[in-house]
């Protein structure tokens, strides 16, 4: 079975979360999961200071009991004694009362306007959760939710990525001899290297960077003409006809900063304008 590896990546930072919430407070227990995928519930995944299995993969629907309530309005929500509260609906009585908890709170992880997962902190006597134990709380839910924005920004790179690195593969099997051809070629060329330097895995990062050498004839990892990897990534965007405000949004880039690569670019190719600086890098087989 194929291992879902944003999940992967959750489970591991709501596990370390609830480590430094334990750590941070001095909570005796705490648990948390995920949103399943599709689905209005999630499911604790993670236990930490539990002694019973009770919650575990316990699924929590949208709107019931704590934490559903916490998944329902996107915001913590917190009970003095779990059992006789009020504010909730009690359909997880029964693990909750195994486990032996009495005061709880749910923080919910919000990843651009949707809850993502639930971190829980208890204790086995009732009393008031204090304001420190909540901050602590959303802290550690910020923390979870800042690692999974990271982590859907690096999986869609690296769909775009490999889909750009297809289609750059093909076009020397259909050889570049025509125009439109060669310009799908030097246009790959640009979305690649612009795609690099947002690459967390560096395997992946040097697999395209070899197929952006291939495409411009040189040997994969030669320097080139002595151009760094940025003014050559300027150049590229160049090339494929952006202007320096095209290319430095493409890059994340002042255009100041595209300035100041393309004029050492420039200098180092002994070129006086733009498109004498293309053409010395493709004759230094730098670019396509």
């Amino acid at each position: 079975m194929a291992v879902d590896p944003i999940g992967a990546t959750g489970a591991v930072e709501i596990r370390g979360a609830l480590l430094r919430l334990r750590r941070t407070t001095g909570l005796p227990v705490a648990f948390g999961g995920l949103v399943d995928g599709g689905r209005p519930q999630m499911r604790i995944s993670e236990l930490c200071g539990t002694a019973t299995p009770a919650l575990s993969a316990l699924a929590v629907t949208s709107g019931n009991g704590l934490g559903g309530k916490a998944v329902a309005l996107a915001r913590p929500c917190a009970v003095t004694d779990y059992s006789s509260s009020r504010q909730i609906s009690h359909e997880y009585d029964t693990a909750v009362a195994t486990e032996g908890l009495r005061s709880v709170l749910a923080v919910p992880v919000v990843v651009r306007r949707r809850v993502r997962g639930v971190l829980y902190g208890a204790l086995r006597t009732a009393q008031p959760l204090g304001d420190r134990t909540l901050s602590a709380a959303m802290q550690a839910a910020r923390d979870v939710e800042q690692a999974l924005v990271l982590s859907d920004e690096t999986r869609a790179v690296r769909e775009e990525a490999r889909a750009v690195l297809v289609a750059a593969r093909a076009e020397p099997a259909r050889g570049p001899g025509s125009g439109a051809a060669l310009e799908r070629v030097r246009e790959a060329h640009a979305a690649l290297r612009a795609l690099a330097p947002r690459l967390t895995d560096p395997a992946l990062r040097a697999e395209l960077l070899d197929a952006c050498d291939l495409l411009a004839g040189g040997v994969p990892g030669a320097p080139g003409a002595c151009l760094a990897p940025r003014e050559l990534d300027v150049l590229a965007c160049v090339a494929a006809g952006a202007t320096n405000a095209a290319a430095a949004d493409r890059l994340g880039l002042r255009a100041e900063t595209v300035k100041g690569y393309l004029r050492s670019a420039m200098r180092k190719l002994g070129a006086r304008t733009r498109g004498e600086a293309v053409v010395a890098a493709r004759r230094a087989g730098v670019l396509p």
